[in-house]
């Protein structure tokens, strides 16, 4: 869990599971890079520092087989009826009523 972290150390830490990940495939990095078409040098950076695309994330997601958890990433989480519409209520706009003009009757 990342906890307080900079996006650097975060970027890095990914890197590192990717890194571990691929090492328990017993794959090497020129096979990795293989399999989702990018360079060898694009998966050495992603897997030393953590830059990469979001594309590139993608795709060695999908050849590492862990795409379960990149599909997580920013999901919302499910609420209950209830919870769905309290949340509908506080952002339904409200008006004040007008007036109403009163004709006092004249003898």
């Amino acid at each position: 869990m990342f906890i307080l972290q900079t996006p650097e150390n975060m970027a890095k830490a990914i890197g590192s599971r990717i890194r571990m990940t691929r090492l328990a495939r017993n794959l090497s990095q020129a096979e990795l890079a293989s399999m989702t078409d990018v360079s060898l040098s694009s998966i050495k950076r992603l897997e030393a520092t953590g830059q990469g695309t979001l594309q590139l994330l993608a795709s060695v997601a999908v050849a590492l087989h862990a795409t379960d958890e990149l599909e997580m990433l920013f999901v919302q989480p499910v609420q209950t009826i209830a919870q769905a519409e309290a949340v509908a209520n506080v952002f339904t706009r409200k008006r004040a009523r007008k007036a109403s003009l009163r004709r006092v009757a004249v003898d």
